[in-house]
């Protein structure tokens, strides 16, 4: 009975996948760009801003470049402003490795694309261990870090059989479905996003779209052997860039304790954005850019 179910669920995820062939997609035919070609990998990128101090803005695990659209036009008046999708987020092209170490030649082969000296690195999230990241290894190449919602520190990975159990046609079908259910998503940014305003069909669109981009899947089973990367309290202590950390006080993806701490081993000051949850560029875009602004201008 359990081989015939097994056999019957296999099938119907055949045709179910081969129906849905057509959403899979490069990334030119899901985002009109701008692209830019470095390290061997198309990336996307937003920008705002023709002069100033260079900003380079990194989101978060999942988390698509147009978050920063409110924070990246107001910073825009006065410096110069970049979001980067990191791959596999966004729309960047699906080409690892998907590490630290991948993340920061993908920033600094931008950084000398577009003549940036000393920017500012804004990480989010994730972004904020990248941010470190370029810290410790680079620091004489930044004017500062902020880390926004992110304490930079790692966490151990899934499990080894993890990503063989994740294979399948019916895996396949569930990944379609659940990235395409509006509910789903629905849900996962309300609780990010506390006090939010109605999410609309558009703004919902932009994040189920880069789930659509092919090799998504193959990258997210991929990243499962790395875990949360990032970095001991006792590293961030030898950072010696100026540093700063916003935190939304209703974060409850990333605890505020948590980026209290990382900002004390970074001796750095500890901001409370209110009201705002762990998607704090979304509830508090002056704020953010009023600090940002401030910090880049010292």
């Amino acid at each position: 009975m359990l081989l015939e179910l097994f056999a019957v669920l296999t099938i119907v995820s055949l045709v179910y996948n081969a129906a849905t062939a057509d959403r899979v997609k490069p990334a030119t035919a899901l985002y009109a760009g701008p692209f830019v070609r470095v390290d061997g990998k198309a990336v996307a990128y937003r920008r705002w801003g023709t002069h100033g101090t260079p900003i380079i803005l990194l989101g978060g695990f999942l988390v698509p470049s147009s978050v920063w659209d409110g924070v990246g036009k107001l910073l825009g008046r006065d410096h110069r402003v970049f979001a980067l999708d990191l791959p596999p987020f966004g729309y960047t092209e699906r080409k690892g490795p998907y590490t630290l170490r991948g993340w920061i030649e993908i920033v600094r082969a931008f950084e000398t694309r577009f003549g940036l000296q000393r920017p500012v690195l804004v990480g989010h999230s994730l972004g904020a261990a990248v941010v470190v990241a370029e810290a410790l290894w680079h620091r004489a190449d930044l004017k500062g870090i902020v880390l926004i919602d992110g304490d930079a520190i790692s966490a151990r990975g899934a499990p080894s059989w993890l990503g063989k159990m994740l294979v399948g046609p019916w895996f396949t079908s569930l990944y379609r479905v659940a990235t395409s259910s509006d509910w789903i998503f629905r849900r996962a940014l309300a609780g990010a996003y506390p006090h939010h305003p109605s999410f609309t069909r558009e703004f919902l669109e932009e994040w189920e779209r880069p789930f659509k981009l092919e090799g998504t899947l193959d990258a997210f089973r991929t990243m499962l052997q790395y875990g949360i990367q990032g970095f001991q309290l006792s590293q961030l202590r030898t950072v010696r860039v100026p540093a700063l950390v916003l935190w939304g006080t209703q974060d409850t993806v990333d605890s505020v304790p948590s980026g209290r701490k990382s900002a004390r081993a970074l001796r750095a000051p500890f901001l409370p954005l209110a009201g705002a949850g762990h998607l704090s560029m979304l509830a508090a875009p002056n704020a953010i850019a009023r600090e940002v602004d401030s910090f880049a201008r010292h």
